[in-house]
């Protein structure tokens, strides 16, 4: 999930450290004249409100100025201290706006200003710190499960009633080495039955090591036709400072390696047929296809064969399955240039946010990614449609929490229309 990254385990930006410190300062000064204005301007909970702000503020000088990119940086001490800034600061910031509502008055010249922060603004302030909280302790942990029927009179006969299970950005160094969390999501996805089991990159978030404390666990993962994989963003060490190209290299092997072990089928630019009977069902699966500032590793035409001449070509007319981490890629190129009938990604993270009602369903992610979260359909002037699934993740990158995207399996059934 790029934004989150861009904050963590890249450089993190002098200008949004700017930007975070002013409005801290600006936040804390407007509530310490608020205490004042309260309780009189010499009382002490104005001077212990300073001292926490103070220690806020250094709280979140040692999260930034902490090794983040070094092989042997611990990155999950910078993503508790960031978040735990963050929660207390939004709750501030929510009880300053309302505070300032009670203000308008005065602007109007009617000389009373009204309490609205500390009657409306600091309950508020209150359910938002607890709600993030919440997401961090407990919705980050609670695994949900999403069925979704895919109908298509191209899906071979022998193939209907056919299950796919997915799962998506597990981010196994979020966890440390606790592996709790894990061994949870392993048994729901086991309990689902699937006939495939496909998994859509982000294992890691900075460095194949990080996978070795859930070898084990992940290696329970069983299924008839076994486990299907491909890399994501954050699979290719791309947010580590490596000393040598080898080093990177080496890192990048091992994952494949590792994956290898735990008895995953790990597609690189490759494809593979499932096979029912005498039907066949080919499984693309793309490298990383990256968007400024993620590398361009997926290569599509390398993966499936494109010439027109081929039996097996991007237009052959046969259902077929794609793995892409990226939902770019299918909006950019897949549903442009091929028949391919499904595309299954991840990536978004629906920013680890979502308000979801009925068939009402929000994040800012949608501000970045067209298709974001759930099932997209593309009907195409030849009336052929495409599909793509954007599966919003189980695990976490940047910021320890999940409000409202709870970490998900995806159980796909396939049916024949004819």
């Amino acid at each position: 999930m790029a934004e989150w990254n861009n904050v963590i385990s890249m450089r993190i930006p002098g200008a949004l450290l700017a930007i975070l410190y002013i409005l801290s300062c600006l936040i804390d000064l407007y509530i310490w004249k608020d205490l004042r204005y309260y309780c009189g301007k010499k009382n002490t909970a104005s001077k212990l409100y300073a001292v926490f702000s103070v220690l806020c503020w250094i709280l979140l000088t040692v999260a930034v100025c902490m090794p983040r990119r070094s092989q042997s940086a611990d990155i999950l001490p910078v993503m508790w201290m960031i978040y735990t800034f963050l929660t207390i600061y939004l709750a501030k910031l929510v009880y300053v706006v309302f505070s300032l509502i009670g203000r308008i008055p005065l602007l109007l010249k009617r000389h009373k200003r009204y309490n609205t922060g500390l009657w409306i603004g600091l309950p508020i302030a209150s359910i938002v710190f607890i709600i993030m909280w919440w997401g961090a302790m407990v919705t980050r942990h609670e695994v949900s499960v999403t069925r979704v029927e895919i109908e298509s009179s191209r899906i071979p006969h022998n193939f209907d009633g056919y299950t796919i299970a997915q799962f998506s950005d597990a981010h196994v160094g979020t966890w440390g080495k606790d592996t709790v969390f894990i061994s949870t999501l392993v048994d729901s996805i086991n309990a689902l039955h699937a006939d495939l089991i496909v998994f859509t990159g982000d294992i890691v978030n900075r460095s194949t090591p990080e996978l070795e404390p859930f070898l084990r666990v992940l290696s329970r993962l069983h299924a008839p036709d076994g486990v299907v994989s491909i890399l994501g963003n954050h699979d290719y060490g791309d947010y580590m400072d490596w000393s040598f190209p080898s080093e990177k290299a080496a890192n990048l092997e091992l994952l494949a390696a590792w994956q290898r072990q735990m008895g995953w089928r790990l597609l690189r630019n490759e494809h593979i047929f499932l096979s029912r009977g005498t039907d066949s069902i080919p499984l693309i699966g793309v490298e990383n296809w990256g968007e400024p500032p993620f590398k361009q590793y997926g290569k599509l035409e390398k993966a499936y064969p494109a010439a027109a001449d081929s039996p097996f070509n991007l237009n052959d007319g046969r259902f077929k399955i794609l793995l892409s981490h990226n939902p770019e890629h299918w909006r950019q190129e897949v549903r442009e240039v091929s028949d391919i009938d499904l595309t299954l990604a991840g990536h978004t993270h629906a920013m680890q946010f979502m308000i979801e009602i009925g068939s009402f369903k929000w994040s800012p992610a949608e501000y970045k990614y067209e298709q974001w979260a759930g099932l997209y359909e593309y009907i195409k002037s030849s009336g052929f449609n495409s599909r793509i699934y954007v599966n919003v993740g189980s695990g976490e990158v940047g910021m320890p929490f999940r409000i409202g995207a709870t970490p998900e399996i995806t159980l796909f059934t396939l049916r024949n229309t004819n």
